[in-house]
């Protein structure tokens, strides 16, 4: 089995290797998941009933105190390596999400107003990072992604995707949320590569980050579930 870093090296090697944003006919699943995004608003407006008892992402994943601190990139995850999550709660969305190949993770990522994240980097290339946008405030230029110097807008019913492992920031100038459908999926790689990243995504499926993540996930639903479900039912 190859490095992580001679397998980020390999990737970096590919024709696609140094892409920022993809372009989305690339990826046939898209149409399909798209064609249910106003299912998936509908479910994502009856979580926003119980937006008082949502989590910051930090409070989920202390990593992202790197990011934030104030508990306004609020999330309410779906899927984490394997694992559903809210899917009583989110069922046409989460139908919505097996449709895409090798998941990883998904989430509802919702940036509060006037809310912005500095420049990061995600880990690693071999995932690539989906966005559908899902509430997007008016006019769209308020809200916007820098990946690598490339800057986009969301849309709503309208998909990103993108590579997070070259430098990028987000922000939302406006006084409404932004929320998206969040997810990560193993890049498409061609076969001499694919099992080595399938070994390396099972590695961080195991690690002790995404474990802190699931019990500080369960800690909230077990703190704050039933209130969620009151919230959501009115």
């Amino acid at each position: 089995m190859l490095s992580l870093a001679a397998m980020e090296q390999q990737i970096s090697l590919l024709p696609d290797g140094s892409k920022t944003f993809f372009h989305i006919d690339a990826f046939p699943w898209v149409a399909s998941v798209e064609a249910q995004w106003q299912a998936v608003r509908h479910e994502l407006d009856r979580v926003l009933l119980a937006m008082e008892v949502l989590p910051g992402f930090e409070e989920i994943q202390v990593e992202q105190t790197e990011l934030t601190t104030d508990k306004r990139w609020k999330i309410f995850p779906l899927f984490v390596y394997g694992k559903w999550l809210n899917e009583k709660r989110c069922p046409a969305t989460s139908h919505a999400l097996r449709k895409i190949p090798e998941l990883k993770a998904a989430m509802f990522s919702i940036l509060e107003p006037n809310k912005e994240l500095p420049p990061h980097r995600g880990p690693y290339s071999g995932v690539l990072r989906y966005h559908l946008g899902l509430k997007i405030p008016q006019p769209e230029s308020q809200c916007g992604i820098d990946v690598g110097g490339d800057v986009r807008n969301w849309q709503e019913g309208a998909s990103l995707i993108f590579d997070d492992s070259h430098e990028h920031s987000a922000w939302n100038r406006s006084s409404e949320e932004r929320i998206v459908l969040f997810v990560d999926f193993a890049r498409p790689l061609p076969d001499r590569l694919k099992a080595t990243n399938e070994l390396v995504l099972q590695a961080i499926a195991e690690s002790e980050f995404i474990g802190k993540a699931l019990k500080e996930w369960h800690k909230w639903e077990m703190q704050y579930g039933a209130r969620i479900d009151e919230l959501m039912s009115t």
